[in-house]
């Protein structure tokens, strides 16, 4: 396994001072210059190592806890993720008992998962896309740098054996899974890594509110929390969702 010390000394890198976290190698501090965690996507080809974001958690202060540190990890299940069928996956998850009085919060669907939104159409490069995004993030909020050996960033949960999503799901190669499938279908990209939560950014969101509707249940699907914390039905979450390039989930 490379080194935290030859971290520091990647060609064309400048790294600050951080050290191994198990699978994770993490930033002793936040970052300070942003554009490190561009150059560190652009050399993803070269050096295996997915960047992300690990944002600073208030719940944690108090008892100067590191969840990186301080809570328990799955089993690394990245071996297992191209077994999982996204849409069987999701369909699973579905759940269509969470509203108050009935399905209506579903509209237009109801208590059976509508099946995957078709791919949209890539305009940009999506590293590119999650280099920029991370870097404003970077420079608007308090986030140290993971770097993690993946194949590609949305195997980073179930390499690390995640557990963000344990109060829904114990299976973070299925998580991986759909991340992969959006990878591949909207150009979606982590980009922050939290505690519970995941924040990707999107090269090819979807341009249509048809479109956008189907994406928005695999949303529901994938993080119950996240869509219930916002306001209206299916049909109005789906309206935000049509060229927004920032995909926010969490669970606890």
């Amino acid at each position: 396994m490379t080194t935290a010390a030859s971290f520091e000394t990647l060609p064309g890198l400048n790294l600050p001072k951080g050290r191994w976290h198990g699978p994770i190698w993490l930033s002793d501090e936040p970052l300070t210059e942003p554009g490190r965690y561009r150059d560190c996507i652009g050399a993803f080809e070269r050096t295996g190592l997915w960047p992300v974001l690990v944002p600073h958690d208030e719940r944690f202060a108090a008892t100067g806890e590191n969840w990186v540190d301080d809570r328990g990890r799955l089993a690394p299940a990245t071996h297992r993720i191209e077994a999982v069928d996204v849409a069987q996956t999701l369909a699973r998850w579905w759940d269509p008992f969470c509203c108050a009085g009935g399905t209506g919060c579903l509209r237009p669907y109801g208590a059976n998962f509508p099946g995957l939104a078709r791919k949209s159409q890539l305009r940009v490069d999506p590293y590119a896309e999650a280099g920029n995004t991370g870097s404003i993030f970077a420079r608007r909020g308090t986030y140290r740098l993971g770097l993690v050996a993946v194949e590609r960033p949305a195997d980073v949960p179930a390499a690390l054996g995640w557990t963000g999503m344990i109060k829904s799901t114990d299976q973070v190669a299925a998580v991986s899974a759909v991340l992969r499938s959006w990878e591949d279908r909207f150009g979606a990209t982590l980009i922050v890594l939290g505690f519970d939560e995941l924040e990707l950014s999107v090269a090819a969101p979807p341009r249509l509110q048809g479109r956008a509707l189907v994406v928005a249940a695999e949303h529901r699907a994938f993080s119950e929390r996240s869509f219930s914390g916002q306001p209206g039905n299916l049909r109005e979450y789906a309206t935000s969702l049509v060229h927004r390039r920032h995909w926010r989930f969490s669970w606890d």
